[in-house]
């Protein structure tokens, strides 16, 4: 059974896929990816460029958080050694079921974006697991793009 968390990050990546075109060949052409794919939800099946989406519940979605959740760090952390940074997708849903659409390029990431959280407690059903905010605020020359 899905979390209300996970449901509302399958309507923020139908959102893009629907209202989004492809940032590198300007097609129509994004798809989803399947559930618990590593650091990518959306891929263009015409040119194979890949995107994350991130969803969030908002009252303000004229204005993107200055906090968002990621995902894995371990992932994060070993694409971020490589230089491999994906794009975002930040799709801000009011109660009401309007939103608006955010774009980060991969070119607007750095290291610093990125906030290490605390590993879950030995308690807790993944223990161990650590994740990461966006600090969406350290974002230079306005590189979060307000799309819809």
């Amino acid at each position: 059974m899905l979390t209300n968390k996970q449901k509302l990050g399958i309507i923020g990546v139908a959102i893009v896929t629907k209202k989004c075109s492809c940032p590198q060949c300007k097609r129509h052409n994004l798809r989803s990816l399947p559930p618990n794919f590593k650091c990518a939800d959306i891929i263009c099946d015409f040119c194979g460029y890949l995107a994350q989406v991130k969803t969030k519940s908002s009252k303000d979605i004229d204005s993107p958080p200055k906090l968002l959740l990621g995902a894995a760090w371990k992932v994060q952390k070993e694409r971020m050694n490589a230089g491999i940074y994906f794009p975002l997708f930040l799709v801000l849903r009011k109660p009401s079921g309007r939103s608006s659409i955010y774009y980060l390029s991969a070119d607007n990431q750095f290291p610093k974006l990125f906030i290490k959280r605390k590993p879950l407690s030995k308690n807790a059903h993944r223990a161990g697991w650590q994740g990461f905010l966006y600090n969406l605020d350290k974002v230079k020359n306005k590189g979060l793009i307000k799309l819809t």
